[in-house]
């Protein structure tokens, strides 16, 4: 009887030894697969800035914070990490931002609209290809007739379409702000003053 139970202990031990080799075997090609298609992903999703270059590999590259100083990135920032980029002596290096354009709202927008007239996304395009700055910021701005929400809603809105613009040139674009009638620039109280509030501020960073 001991002999029995032993040879068929023997043998369902086998089958399961069997079988489970049979699923490692599967396992390790499922693992392949997904090893190879994880590859090829990666290779879809290389760092946009690095143009093929860097095969799906990491590499770090300089980015632009909202206040002009440089950071290192990886994969372009898409990660969320971002280490100072400072000097030996620990300084921050940063860049001078000027305002190097201002878009008059009423000239590319039709009121209350953020969508940009064709006329002026090709003014637009012509000035970032042209511009030599390494990075922008772009503040929009109203006059003070609507609400306080509905213009801060604006005037980020049209900052956003004038950063789409610029990066279909491949503008790098720093920080988009709406500032509502927050800054002002002239008195509200004049046509010709609300006129000059409602406009898109461009800010090189050199």
């Amino acid at each position: 009887m001991a002999k029995v139970f032993s040879k068929t202990a023997r043998g369902v031990v086998s089958g399961i030894v069997a079988a489970a080799f049979g699923v490692i075997l599967m396992a390790s090609d499922v693992a392949a697969q997904g090893a190879d298609n994880m590859g090829s992903e990666m290779f879809r999703r290389d760092t946009p800035s690095q143009k093929g270059r860097d095969k799906g590999q990491y590499i770090p590259t300089i980015s632009i914070t909202p206040d002009g100083c440089e950071a290192w990135v990886m994969d372009d920032g898409a990660e969320g990490y971002a280490v100072n980029h400072v000097t030996r002596q620990g300084i921050p290096v940063c860049r001078e931002v000027n305002v190097c354009g201002v878009i008059n709202a009423d000239q590319y927008f039709a009121t209350d609209s953020y969508r940009i007239t064709h006329s002026g996304q090709q003014r637009l395009r012509e000035f970032f290809r042209s511009s030599p700055a390494f990075a922008f910021t772009i503040v929009g701005h109203t006059d003070s007739r609507a609400s306080d929400d509905y213009n801060m809603r604006l005037s980020l809105n049209r900052a956003n379409s004038v950063a789409r613009v610029a990066k279909s040139t491949g503008a790098r674009i720093a920080d988009v702000r709406g500032m509502g009638e927050r800054s002002p620039v002239a008195a509200n109280n004049t046509v010709t003053g609300m006129a000059k509030n409602r406009r898109v501020e461009i800010l090189c960073i050199q």
